[in-house]
């Protein structure tokens, strides 16, 4: 069984094999000259006397929707099909952005995402992945942490993560959830072997819950989560779900 089948969006590359660690780089780098010649144009927008920002809820938009493809220490992720964030701003932040500036520039990429190109057609992000408000907080709250010298990642904590990334698509009752595109984890999950958790967790379509389709969930928790990461959150849904067993 794979109980852990969900769905989040998904991720628009699958990264077989070595990384290509120079498109990577390409696209970084791309992302650095745009954040200059947006910025022009934000100048001329006057300032921001909008409401105040929802930085929490911004952080948690960001780890959803953005985190398995974008790398930002503040936030914990280690995406890297699209830019690293952190590079990519670290350098904007030492030429005197401040971080109103660079929220507009995520805010205009939110908006005017780059297009597929036909060299990449595997590699684009969806123009206006969230809208309004959320684009708003999700701006705001990446200004607050991209490329901030000494920024530290924030310290994991599994019902926290779990509740961000997968309650939208399970039920869970310790978490609080009640999602139902994935199978409900307080069944499928009781009695079942951290292996196969784990399983379920880094190669979800090894395994397929019968009457849920393959290719849903998303593929690549076993690159944004580290090691240790994937332990803790295995052993939070054993406690959560009333303790492990060996249950295939």
């Amino acid at each position: 069984m794979d109980p852990l089948l969900n769905g989040g969006h998904k991720n628009r590359r699958r990264i077989n094999g070595h990384k290509d660690r120079s498109r990577i780089n390409v696209r970084a780098i791309w992302l650095i000259a745009t954040v200059a010649a947006t910025t022009a144009l934000i100048g001329m927008t006057g300032c921001n006397l909008g409401p105040k920002a929802d930085l929490d809820k911004g952080q948690q938009l960001f780890t959803q929707k953005c985190g398995s493809c974008h790398t930002l220490t503040g936030a914990g992720t280690s995406g890297d099909v699209g830019p690293n964030l952190d590079y990519a701003f670290k350098q904007a932040r030492a030429n005197g952005f401040d971080s109103d500036t660079v929220k507009g520039v995520v805010s205009y990429q939110i908006a005017h995402a780059r297009p597929a190109s036909p060299q990449q057609t595997d590699v684009y992000m969806p123009r206006n992945l969230v809208t309004g408000d959320d684009a708003e907080n999700v701006a705001a709250y990446v200004a607050s942490v991209a490329g901030v010298p000494g920024i530290k990642a924030p310290v994991f904590a599994p019902p926290q993560f779990f509740a961000s990334n997968c309650g939208g698509c399970h039920t869970l009752a310790q978490a609080g959830t009640t999602g139902t595109t994935g199978p409900n984890l307080d069944e499928a999950l009781k009695g079942m072997s951290a292996a196969d958790i784990s399983q379920s967790i880094s190669d979800p379509n090894a395994k397929i819950t019968p009457g849920y389709p393959s290719g849903v969930m998303p593929q690549n928790f076993g690159q944004t989560l580290t090691p240790p990461q994937l332990q803790q959150l295995v052993a939070y849904l054993q406690q959560a779900t009333g303790g492990g067993g060996t249950k295939k």
